[in-house]
């Protein structure tokens, strides 16, 4: 299926989900360097339920599951993690607490995550790939 100038959309998508994949590596590399216990002690403060257990989690979510995401191996399953961590970021924390100022790039976020799992990873994927053969 072609698109506008016979491009096709998922040409589109791919920038989307290696820019996610840029940023949930860079965060994730973040929350590993500054250390666990001061992650959890974050999501801690903004009552985040066991953040002893889901600082970690969601560490490891961002660094590993960014780089699969980088690859596009495991999109559409990775996308609905993410749309978990974010609708918890987006609305629990940042809307409640800080306000829409503070949540909008979560949002955008939130639906990026939307993206990959209703439209999947793009043409350069590893997920695209399997599908070819």
């Amino acid at each position: 299926m072609r698109g506008v100038f016979g491009i096709d959309p998922g040409w589109g998508i791919t920038p989307v989900r290696v820019v996610m994949a840029l940023v949930f590596v860079g965060a994730g590399y973040t929350k590993m360097s500054v250390g666990m216990p001061a992650v959890t002690a974050s999501f801690g403060k903004y009552a985040i339920p066991f953040p002893w257990i889901a600082a970690p989690v969601i560490a490891v979510l961002e660094l590993v599951g960014g780089l699969f995401l980088l690859a596009g191996y495991g999109t559409r399953i990775l996308g609905l993690l993410f749309i978990c961590e974010f609708a918890v970021t987006t609305f629990w924390v940042k809307f409640r607490l800080m306000g829409w100022q503070d949540g909008r790039l979560d949002l955008m976020i939130l639906a990026g995550a939307l993206l990959l799992v209703v439209a999947g990873p793009g043409r350069a994927a590893l997920d695209h790939q399997r599908r070819a053969f």
